[in-house]
């Protein structure tokens, strides 16, 4: 099976089911019933076409004109809620938009807000109790996995800087730092006095 339909087929089935799960979602694919939006995604150099009904489908290619055309890092997909970021994502050549900019802003504000609730569904499957326990579990080791790699982190760094001597400490490069000033201060004065040796001679 090609690459690309598995992938818009995988983010289809997801958005229309995370959609059928809120009331709040359902209404806002409703204000967008009829349109095209095309996002261009930098990170991948792919386009994702979204075409709006009762539902999203989610297709590779689209031959017609769009009503709305994105060209973005998906980094930048939160900050276009706010009409006010647009203008200055676009100066500092962040967003390329060709189309409605409250259309923009509304597709924005959509997939933000949707957000998998995964003891929701799990609460489906094996009950409330299990669902939330299990899910709380997960958080727990998570926690304590994140926790793990960054005491680990810590000492790597001590092991370098302290003990292998490969790094320099915070000290050290400050004081460089420092040395670096001075040297720069007396290079210029021996600049303007150079130049002005130059100017009697």
């Amino acid at each position: 099976m090609p690459f690309e339909p598995l992938v818009t087929g995988a983010i289809e089935t997801t958005l229309n089911r995370l959609i059928a799960d809120s009331p709040t979602h359902q209404q806002q694919v409703a204000r967008l019933k009829g349109k095209v939006i095309v996002v261009h995604i930098q990170e991948f150099d792919r386009r994702l076409v979204f075409v709006f009904s009762h539902q999203i489908d989610v297709l590779s290619h689209y031959e017609a004109e769009p009503d709305c055309y994105l060209s973005l890092k998906l980094s930048v997909l939160p900050e276009l809620k706010d009409h006010a970021n647009i203008t200055k994502l676009i100066k500092q050549d962040k967003l390329v938009l060709d189309g409605d900019i409250q259309l923009a802003q509304k597709f924005s504000q959509l997939m933000t807000a949707i957000k998998p609730d995964p003891e929701e569904w799990l609460s489906r499957l094996i009950g409330d109790v299990l669902a939330h326990t299990v899910v709380q579990g997960v958080k727990g080791q998570m926690k304590w996995l994140k926790s793990s790699a960054e005491r680990q982190q810590r000492k790597l760094s001590t092991v370098l800087i302290e003990e292998w001597k490969v790094a320099p400490n915070p000290l050290e490069i400050a004081h460089f730092c420092d040395q670096v000033d001075e040297v720069s201060g007396k290079a210029g004065v021996l600049e303007q006095r150079i130049a002005r040796l130059m100017e009697k001679a």
